[in-house]
């Protein structure tokens, strides 16, 4: 067992229970609107904390506008006061729309989406506007189920603390993770989900 495996381990046992997003996004199988909502929750997490998402979230659920077909067919402002406690909301309006229409237009459903390479699609995603390596990395594990890893501020800090590499940029510890793990979507999803609850917690 590498090191990277005994950490699993190790925080698996340390958090038995999944909990905030995590329940949804760790959930095996999830519906087609669940997967949706988790690319919602991927733009709208950037840069603020799980509680405002969550707020906007079921604001959005309220105004019956929680799936992507929804949202493509609104104008960005019409967004604005029921996303507003994520903070940058005019800018995450946008984005949200952006990747709504993108999906909607080119696939129609994510089971279509799923089915394609996931070079390609990690590439497509980070072509639109709002979207970086970890927002990507994180609809293709958590909604395409995609084996990818996601690298985040949490994974970084961790990785420095336990020792397990000399470099901590986003593209030599994915590599380093994908390389030390076997490549299972539900194991990605899980480790990455208690790297991030290990970080909040210290």
């Amino acid at each position: 067992m590498n090191s990277l495996e005994k950490l699993y381990w190790k925080l698996k046992s340390k958090y038995p229970q999944l909990h905030q997003q995590w329940q949804l996004w760790c959930k095996w199988p999830k519906t087609e609107k669940e997967k949706e909502e988790i690319i919602i929750g991927a733009i709208l997490t950037q840069r603020t904390n799980w509680q405002n998402v969550e707020k906007a979230i079921n604001n959005l659920r309220n105004a019956h506008l929680c799936s992507l077909c929804d949202i493509k067919q609104v104008e960005p402002k019409m967004l604005y006061p029921l996303i507003k406690p994520v903070g940058f909301y005019r800018t995450k309006a946008e984005y949200l729309r952006e990747i709504s229409k993108f999906i909607v237009e080119k696939y129609r459903h994510l089971a279509k989406m799923a089915q394609q390479n996931l070079f390609d699609l990690r590439k497509e995603l980070l072509s639109l506007r709002g979207v970086g390596k970890e927002t990507a990395d994180s609809i293709l594990l958590y909604a395409l189920e995609k084996p990818i890893f996601v690298i985040d501020e949490y994974t970084k800090r961790l990785a420095q603390k336990e020792g397990l590499s000399s470099q901590f940029s986003y593209d030599a510890l994915q590599k380093l993770f994908e390389a030390q793990l076997k490549k299972e979507v539900r194991l990605f999803q899980e480790f990455h989900a208690l790297i991030v609850i290990e970080g909040k917690n210290h």
